[in-house]
């Protein structure tokens, strides 16, 4: 790849930081209503998602509270904050559905948010209208049923091996087959599955209580996210996409997911750098606290820096994709290589600073950590998205063909 760049007639990287220089810059900031957005849904979690609740939760069967996940549908309308409001959402933007996705990764809240708002509403908005999209979708916006994207995904995009197939059953049609490690499935009320039909692939809404259903609940590291691999077996299956638009809508859904993904990252990481703070202020060692040490200032400020670059990327990424700007591929794929590094370094060093407290049980860190390592999974690993990055911009570039960077302002 080097030696390609160095064959190019100018130096490619002078040529795009020159084009920068050259546009006026934005600030990006948080309308008024987003500020009270984000305020009502950290009031929200402070009352039904505290540490103590949490903790319970995570062990419980469900891991979520069906009440509260539909008060967050129908009291905040945060599950459908991105949803037009002709489809029964609240008619807002994904910068809006952001700003409450970092409160609630904040709070490590517990529900099937990655299955339900980061994939299959999205997934389902992106669809054309039908009567089987509508009902699906005005369920989940309100909070009366859950999902999981059962989408075998390849760095936060579509994996054309498609291990499910489907055919015909009169009006519907029946499904078999087999996708591991589907987030939020054990839970689900409905399946979002892809399938390879006589005509291509397809997506797929599948009863999770249905005749042919198998859900096998998996041990994961992090309890507040649970995973199950899902058998279908002549599956009743009711068509939400087509072989014209399916692979359109999946790879629409992942791009969201990973802008959303990237945001909750933030949250929590924030989280637990106020926390790595807080206890380097109190803590006291010889006489001071240990925040006067040069180490543990240095160690605190370099996850500060971390968070706002991880901050930024989550942001353009979901503005990007709001307002079909830039490649969204490129976008959610720069997001989440900079936010799973971001929050799994910040993690750690939490732990770090925290010292012996921070391994125990008792204390909040190890909920964070576990958090951490299983995002950096999703959706793609951060060396995944990474690579994704480099063949996006630096295989296929000229100095003629320049990647295209919006800062909003046009």
């Amino acid at each position: 790849m080097a030696e390609k760049l160095a064959d190019q007639p100018e130096n490619i990287a002078e040529k795009l930081a020159e084009t920068v220089a050259d546009e006026p810059r934005a600030e990006f900031m948080f309308t008024d209503e987003q500020q009270e957005l984000l305020a009502a849904v950290r009031r929200f979690c402070a009352e039904n998602f505290d540490e103590q609740t949490v903790r319970r939760l995570m062990e419980s069967d469900p891991p979520f509270d069906a009440k509260t996940w539909q008060r967050l549908g129908t009291e905040l309308g945060v599950l459908g904050l991105s949803v037009p409001e002709a489809d029964g959402g609240v008619g807002g933007t994904l910068v809006d559905q952001a700003v409450a996705v970092e409160e609630l990764g904040a709070a490590l809240a517990c529900g099937p948010f990655f299955g339900t708002v980061y994939l299959a509403i999205p997934a389902l908005v992106a669809a054309s209208s039908s009567p089987v999209r509508d009902e699906v979708l005005a369920e989940l916006v309100e909070g009366r049923r859950t999902a999981a994207f059962a989408v075998r995904d390849r760095a936060g995009d579509l994996d054309t091996t498609v291990t499910v197939t489907a055919t015909p059953a009169g009006e519907d049609w029946a499904l078999s087959g087999t996708v591991e490690w589907v987030v939020d499935a054990g839970a689900a009320d409905d399946l979002l599955v892809a399938a390879a039909g006589p005509n291509g692939l397809g997506l797929f809404v599948v009863d999770a209580a249905a005749a042919g259903v198998e859900r096998t609940p998996l041990r994961t590291v992090d309890l507040t996210r649970p995973q199950a691999t899902i058998s279908l077996s002549d599956a009743p299956a009711r068509l939400v996409a087509g072989p014209d638009e399916a692979a359109r809508v999946i790879s629409h859904a992942l791009h969201v997911g990973a802008a959303l993904l990237a945001t909750e990252q933030v949250g929590a990481a924030q989280h637990i750098l106020d926390v790595a703070v807080q206890y380097a202020k109190d803590r006291l060692q010889f006489g001071r606290p240990i925040g006067s040490f040069q180490a543990v200032k240095h160690r605190l400020a370099d996850m500060m820096v971390d968070l706002e670059h991880a901050r930024s990327t989550a942001y353009h990424a979901v503005w990007a994709l709001s307002e079909g700007s830039d490649d969204p591929a490129l976008a959610a794929s720069i997001a989440q290589a900079t936010c799973s590094a971001a929050f799994s370094r910040i993690a750690a060093d939490a732990i770090q600073t925290l010292g012996g407290i921070g391994f125990t049980w008792e204390h909040q860190a190890h909920l964070y950590f576990k958090r951490a390592t299983v995002d950096a999974a999703l959706l793609g690993s951060a060396e995944e998205h990474r690579s994704r990055v480099a063949a996006m911009v630096l295989d296929t570039a000229s100095p003629e063909k320049m990647p295209r960077i919006d800062d909003g302002t046009a």
